[in-house]
């Protein structure tokens, strides 16, 4: 019997996975967190599943999401990023990521960890919405533009809301998957 899944992941082995196995689940875990936030960044203007398919892509180029490394990233790292056919090839973006993984460093030293600074923002518990049609979850909310606009005040770049909330639905923050999709209950 095939379960009954959230509209947006539905036809595609890849997104169905992905929706199944990671898509609204809790991450508290950093090294996960700066993941997410990259992949989010340079999901800008693109479809997700341009992202997805790339994934691997980007963990090889990026050093498997190694903030630390990133953040002091040479210029001629970023200039064989920038030649790097398996992923996305945006000048900014690249920069940003370097930019961003410096100023994550600077949160963790403040809070303690990033996931600790994140989190509360939600008070350290999932919002659970009640998404009928997935075509009716919001793009951003109130605390996504919180978020954002703290985010770009500590230098973070590409952090827009509409970003923030793919974030924080890809991490659990906010449950949006659909009431009657299996996993609604299991994030």
């Amino acid at each position: 019997m095939d379960k009954n899944r959230c509209g947006w992941c539905k036809g595609d082995t890849l997104y169905e996975k992905y929706h199944d196995q990671e898509w609204g689940v809790p991450v508290k875990d950093d090294a996960l967190l700066f993941e997410f936030l990259v992949l989010e960044t340079f999901q800008a203007g693109l479809s997700w599943i341009t992202i997805l398919k790339r994934r691997e892509n980007f963990r090889v180029a990026f050093d498997h999401f190694d903030y630390k490394k990133i953040a002091k990233y040479p210029e001629t790292k970023i200039l064989d990023l920038l030649q790097d056919e398996g992923i996305i090839r945006n000048k900014l973006k690249v920069r940003a990521t370097v930019t961003n993984a410096q100023a994550y460093i600077e949160i963790q030293k403040e809070f303690g960890s990033f996931s600790d600074y994140i989190w509360k923002f939600v008070n350290h518990k999932q919002i659970k919405n009640e998404v009928v049609n997935y075509k009716e979850a919001p793009a951003n909310t109130p605390i996504s533009d919180t978020i954002s606009k703290d985010l770009k005040k500590r230098g973070f770049k590409f952090v827009g809301s509409t970003i923030i909330y793919a974030f924080m639905q890809a991490t659990g923050m906010v449950n949006d998957h659909q009431l009657d999709c299996f996993r609604y209950t299991e994030v």
